[in-house]
């Protein structure tokens, strides 16, 4: 997907620490830089089981705020609902201009359409086995175990190229689709940037969770198109099959 120019926002991340790692907080942050600065830093659980251990150490090195939510109920979490609530506040609030939310529960699917109901980016952060109905309802929905691979490889010196997410043919159908929609010149070609955004109208899926930097390079590793940089640094693509 295309990269926002917009650096200077006022995020706020919301982390069920019940439903995710905190190995993967370092690359949701650098993420979330792209909507401006994480501000807003919440972590909810409930702190007294030790497979919160590992955020209780966070909460003091990244300067998160933990919430307590006991588990009133057997089988019942507390934390979304407060999650909810909270977001809720931020964004009546009117002074956040963009949202993370850390999870890969399915029950955040309504916060994030609502989120973006009034025009607010909410990027989500889970793993590629979250519920397909929460990766959908985000703007752009993250797997962070791959971003997090991708990126180690990369930061190794000399180490082998990081192994790449199979591209599938919804993404393939998604990707023609935009493609179909947007402006071509005489060539053939339409701009990378008008077709990640018809995607992304479409799809919350980012080129990161694929193992990619960006829509650039993988729509490269897509033998069903081809791209081309222009003089004025612009990157267009054709479909060739």
């Amino acid at each position: 997907m295309p990269d926002t120019d917009r650096q200077d926002g006022n995020v706020a991340l919301l982390i069920d620490a019940d439903n995710a790692s905190s190995d993967h907080l370092d690359v949701v942050l650098t993420v979330l830089a792209e909507l401006g600065t994480v501000n807003i830093r919440r972590a909810y659980g409930n702190w007294s089981k030790s497979a919160l251990k590992g955020w209780a150490e966070m909460t003091h090195r990244h300067a998160i705020e933990p919430h307590q939510q006991f588990d009133l109920t057997k089988g019942k979490n507390a934390t979304d609902m407060k999650m909810t609530i909270d977001a809720m506040d931020l964004l009546f609030g009117g002074r956040v201009d963009g949202f993370g939310i850390m999870s890969s529960d399915s029950d955040f699917m309504p916060l994030a359409m609502r989120i973006r109901q009034d025009g607010v980016p909410v990027y989500g952060f889970g793993t590629s086995r979250a519920p397909v109905s929460f990766q959908q309802a985000c703007s752009r929905f993250i797997d962070v175990g791959a971003l997090a691979q991708s990126q180690e490889q990369e930061a190794a010196e000399a180490a082998p190229p990081a192994p790449k997410r199979a591209v599938d043919d919804e993404l393939v159908k998604l990707l023609g689709a935009a493609f179909r929609a947007s402006k071509r010149d005489g060539r053939g070609f339409a701009s990378l940037s008008e077709v990640g955004q018809r995607a992304g109208n479409r799809s919350s899926f980012d080129a990161r969770s694929y193992g990619y930097a960006g829509l650039h390079e993988l729509i490269d590793a897509v033998p069903n198109f081809a791209t081309e940089r222009r003089e004025d640094g612009r990157v267009y693509v054709k479909r060739v099959r």
